[in-house]
């Protein structure tokens, strides 16, 4: 970035007017003293380190895209825009940013153009140096993070190390789970897409992700940042689990198998929300250590048959609210009457006497489990 930043100080200084380097996608990159003409949209990109889409579109309109040598493009009032001289920095073809001066106050001359267009192949080459070195790093905080997470010794030390994370802060995992049905190389790409914007929003929290093939991982330093902010950040509906913070970063792999655990159950029992925190699980928390087989034996015959799926609402609803008749019938706008003949059938069906306190705590707990392991799904899930 430093020899960026100093061949595009050079060539200003050399053509006496400002100038701006973009990326291919119209990211600002670098730019020179601003001291010419001006208008709002090189202001806001400084700014803001890109163009807004409408701009982007004038310009891609313009064919800049497609340009291979220095090209003017129009002014656009209703943008805010002012005349620019665009030269495509290319690399062996393929195009890598743009350079733009703007056109006005006075006009650039042709031979401005040509001592612009003249210095396009260093530029290149740097820009392409700075696109390998910026993947090398992506890549390698990818594997950096992937074995974190498996809990490889040395992975937290590399990232520290590397500047990824502080070496003296306490990490939280996250966990983004998306309710679409199947994983997909779209929906993998639109989770990326999604933590990318998050971490440029989250920079003062040293976030680090991962993108897996059915969930997605964000990292964070410090006090954990809200769930609603990941959810915004989501381009595709998600459900969040959140695990514990730790001291240190080498100990990330406790917080992701509880946020991980805590995603899978928050997809599995609505009444928990979006958002479920393992903190918070209660006893899914240690149901999830459990064996999903392990179900009452009246109960598996109740969940052989589809047309019991009232019964076992009723009777789940029962034992969540204690035992009492009067809270289940209004929870569930049922006169008390049917209610009872509902349990009764369940006495009878699941071979079991509700009487019965270790009977009870025994069908309480199969239910949470069947829960879990996608065999009993209640109406309340989406």
């Amino acid at each position: 970035m430093a020899d960026l930043q100093r061949t595009v100080d050079e060539l200003a200084a050399r053509l006496g007017r400002p100038l701006l380097l973009e990326d291919r996608v119209q990211r600002v990159v670098a730019y020179s003293e601003q001291n010419g003409a001006m208008d709002d949209i090189r202001r806001d990109s400084i700014l803001r380190r890109r163009t807004t889409p409408e701009v982007r579109a004038w310009l891609r309109s313009a064919g800049v895209h497609e340009a291979h040598g220095p090209i003017r493009t129009a002014g656009a009032p209703h943008l805010g825009l002012l005349p620019r001289v665009c030269v495509p920095v290319r690399h062996a073809g393929g195009l890598l940013g743009f350079l733009w001066f703007i056109d006005a106050g006075p006009a650039m001359s042709e031979a401005q153009v040509a001592a612009a267009a003249a210095a396009v192949p260093g530029l290149a080459l740097a820009l392409y140096h700075e696109s390998l070195a910026s993947e090398l790093a992506s890549h390698r905080e990818l594997e950096a993070v992937t074995g974190l997470l498996l809990g490889e010794p040395d992975a937290a030390r590399q990232l520290i190390e590397a500047g990824a994370f502080p070496q003296a802060r306490a990490v939280t995992v996250h966990v983004a789970r998306p309710l679409a049905a199947e994983p997909s190389d779209p929906l993998r790409l639109a989770l990326e897409q999604g933590l990318l914007a998050l971490r440029r929003r989250l920079s003062g929290h040293h976030p680090l992700h991962l993108v897996r093939y059915d969930h997605a991982v964000l990292l964070t330093a410090g006090p954990a940042p809200a769930a609603d902010e990941l959810h915004a950040a989501m381009p595709v509906p998600v459900v969040v689990g959140v695990g514990r913070e730790r001291p240190a970063l080498a100990e990330a792999p406790g917080s992701y198998r509880e946020a991980r655990h805590a995603a899978e159950v928050a997809a599995r029992v609505p009444g928990l929300g979006r958002t479920a925190e393992w903190a918070r699980l209660g006893v899914y928390r240690m149901l999830t250590h459990l064996p999903a087989q392990e179900l009452h034996p009246g109960l598996e015959e109740l969940l052989a048959d589809a047309q019991h799926l009232p019964l076992l609402e009723t009777l789940e609803t029962y034992l969540d609210l204690a035992g009492s008749a009067v809270a289940t019938s209004r929870a569930l706008r049922l006169h008390r009457t049917s209610l009872y003949y509902r349990l009764q059938r369940v006495e009878e069906l699941a071979h079991t006497d509700l009487k019965d306190g270790e009977e009870r705590l025994a069908l309480h707990l199969s239910l949470k489990l069947a829960r879990l392991s996608g065999r009993y799904l209640p109406r309340d899930l989406p």
